[in-house]
């Protein structure tokens, strides 16, 4: 164990300020999801573990920088453990936002294949950190008492899944946390920043493998520094390991009492419309070497399925083109991806947007705006957004929100809830990016104010899609959900189109004055690649996370 590392303290502290966040529930209490599996029940089997939610949290510490007490952070330890389980770390998260976490107890489920326990007390605590070692002054009156960050040593052959903090300089007891047998856990990496103070930089803890398929856990835990080979997630090692995941019944009572209302832009263009509405309507399915498209059925049945987007088909506009190109906002409806997350623990449920057209984009350079021709044109936009529900309890846990070469996860905490516990859904003007507020976004600087604007407010053009939906897919319920012809079209929903951007972006380029060409030149190089001219856009089930994790424009 030489590679453990322990710190000392040196320094004083100011006087004892409170700073916790306010805590977090739904708007509107959960419903009585329909029975049925193991859905909602508050337990979950993982193999040779059983696991469970702790939410609720006690605070040890507080700090924060400079005095501004939303640049700091709070940590916490569980309390109401049910008898015969044991924690797995403590939890943490910045003060900017309400309290809104969790912290997995464990306690043994069964046999042990391998003879030996699969939870062992560990058999001491390292300090790696101190606020003692923090320089008075700098703090200026941000810190709560004084905090003391453990990390347990574990026996051989097992792993720590997490931190605990303390409020003295007395070691945590044995008793406040377990380890876990090496070979029941997965790799886990650093993610989201909590915040930085001084020496100590703190992050949430993930599974370094995530996706559909995936078995690693979130423990609720967190890691300093760099993640640590000796810190670990569970895995669920349970030969049935969605045992968890909500029945088609649960999935529908989910999207109905979940399901966000998604608001467009009052002066958008390019609106939503089903997709038997856009084949009925003119869309039409070209190959390559014939002079002309043919028509297709509202279902997509003649749609070449399967195989690989290899360009020999596409699908482009007929004569109705810019009728088609408005879409039709009564007909739309949203499309839902049911899947597991995180070991089984959460379900995603991935929400498709399809808008026939894609508008142009308008570039901000400062306080000057330029709409621009046709950058950022194309027929055939898909936009999604995912609900991550907990398994746990169906608690609404989170959102990603899509946004064109990334995108965010929003805790349900700072959501913006607009009937029960809906959520409202803003999508940009032309581009149709998601986001979880009204207002101007820019994809590039928001520091320098340079970039691609994506504009966003509420009005009345909304789809409803706790109504207006339809599940076309769920691997895991087997044939219970039928998908839909045109989902297993693995080509091209949209033409390829060559802007000539390069031309028209250099025009505005060359008004600029010269110190902040190079500027705009690097920010505009790092833009999508759709801004300059792309192969027509793929279908749901060709891009990445279908089967993989949401990927976020920090990853």
């Amino acid at each position: 164990m030489e590679s453990w590392r322990c710190f000392c303290w040196c320094k004083g502290v100011s006087q004892s300020v409170s700073f916790e966040p306010r805590p977090f529930s739904l708007p509107s209490p959960l419903p009585a999801w329909p029975e049925g599996g193991g859905f909602a029940k508050g337990i979950i089997c993982i193999g040779e573990l059983e696991v469970m939610q702790i939410t609720s949290l006690q605070s040890v510490w507080s700090c924060s920088l400079m005095k501004d007490t939303s640049k700091g952070a709070t940590f916490y330890k569980p309390t109401e453990i049910p008898a015969g389980f044991f924690s797995l770390g403590h939890y943490g998260q910045p003060n900017r936002r309400p309290l809104h976490g969790f912290i997995l107890a464990a306690r043994e489920a069964g046999g042990h294949e391998t003879g030996a326990p699969p939870l062992r007390p560990p058999v001491d605590f390292c300090l790696i950190w101190s606020s003692k070692s923090v320089d008075q002054d700098w703090a200026e009156g941000g810190l709560e008492g004084c905090g003391f960050f453990w990390i347990p040593r574990p026996p051989p052959g097992y792993k720590a899944m997490g931190l605990l903090v303390t409020n003295s300089p007395d070691k945590p007891s044995p008793d406040d946390v377990r380890c876990v047998r090496a070979d029941l856990t997965d790799p886990a990496e650093a993610h989201e920043p909590i915040f930085n103070f001084g020496s100590l930089g703190a992050s949430t803890l993930r599974p370094q493998a995530r996706g559909m398929w995936a078995r690693g856990l979130s423990s609720g835990t967190f890691v300093c520094g760099a993640s640590d080979p000796d810190i670990a997630c569970l895995k669920n090692t349970s030969p049935s390991f969605l045992t968890a995941m909500p029945s088609l019944d649960q999935v529908n009572a989910l999207v109905k009492h979940y399901g966000p209302s998604v608001f467009f832009h009052p002066k958008e263009l390019y609106l939503p419309s089903s997709v038997p509405w856009f084949f009925k309507n003119g869309a039409l399915l070209w190959q390559r070497g014939h002079a002309a498209g043919v028509p297709i059925d509202a279902k997509g049945a003649a749609l070449p399925a399967g195989g690989s987007n290899d360009g020999e088909y596409w699908i482009d506009l007929g004569i109705q083109a810019e009728e088609v190109k408005r879409g039709n906002l009564k007909s739309a409806e949203l499309y839902v991806h049911a899947k597991p997350a995180m070991g089984g623990s959460f379900t995603d449920l991935a929400m498709w947007v399809f808008c026939p057209f894609n508008g142009p984009a308008t570039v901000k350079i400062g306080p000057v705006n330029f709409p621009l021709k046709r950058i950022g044109e194309h027929v055939g936009d898909w936009e999604h957004f995912t609900l991550r529900v907990s398994n746990f309890s169906g608690e609404l846990w989170s959102v990603y929100f899509s946004q064109h070469s990334g995108g965010e996860w929003v805790d349900a905490g700072e959501l913006e809830f607009v009937d029960g516990n809906k959520a409202a859904v803003y999508s940009s003007k032309n581009g149709h990016a998601s986001y979880a507020r009204a207002g101007e976004f820019l994809q590039g600087s928001e520091k320098l104010g340079i970039g691609i604007r994506n504009d966003t407010a509420r009005s009345e053009l909304v789809v409803d899609s706790s109504a207006k939906y339809e599940i076309v897919a769920a691997e895991y319920l087997g044939s219970e959900v039928e998908e839909p012809c045109w989902l297993q079209y693995m080509r091209e929903w949209g033409p390829t189109i060559e802007y000539g951007s390069r031309s028209e972006l250099e025009k505005i380029i060359r008004f600029l004055p010269m110190n902040v060409r190079y500027s705009v030149e690097s920010i505009f190089s790092k833009l999508p690649v759709e801004l300059y001219g792309e192969e027509g856009p793929t279908g749901p089930k060709e891009k990445n996370m279908w089967e993989g994790d949401e990927r976020s424009l920090t990853q």
